[in-house]
């Protein structure tokens, strides 16, 4: 068995901490990318969110322009005053719109349905 000398074991000792501390600054170096990749995924998210919100919200914003367009004029104003406030103009009388006798559904049920009706089947 050959023997090693003092310096050969010095160097040999000087490459394994060389190389623990090289593994050392790589698991670091991993840890801090990881970090950086889940914050990119939670900005990623949160933009993602943004951008659903602001479509939300320009629609919204459409549709108030258009109530803003309707109600700049007299017969819009009338309009959503006569639909949320059931105002009327004076002279104005009620209309009520009685739906015709032909359009009811005949009440007649055939005797066999009244009959499982009356044991609880039907």
């Amino acid at each position: 068995m050959p023997r090693t000398s003092k310096r050969q074991r010095a160097q040999r000792t000087g490459e394994y901490f060389l190389a623990a501390g090289l593994s050392i600054l790589f698991l670091l170096l991993l840890w801090a990318v990881w970090g950086i990749a889940q914050k990119e995924e939670i900005a990623r998210n949160a933009v993602d969110e943004r951008r659903t919100e602001l479509a939300v919200l320009q629609e919204r914003k459409a549709i108030f322009e258009d109530n803003l367009a309707e109600l700049s004029t007299e017969r819009g104003q009338e309009a959503t005053l006569r639909q949320n406030h059931g105002v009327a103009r004076t002279g104005e009388e009620v209309i009520i719109v009685v739906p015709s006798k032909e359009n009811e559904l005949d009440p007649h049920i055939p005797w066999h349905k009244r009959l499982m009706g009356w044991f609880g089947i039907w």
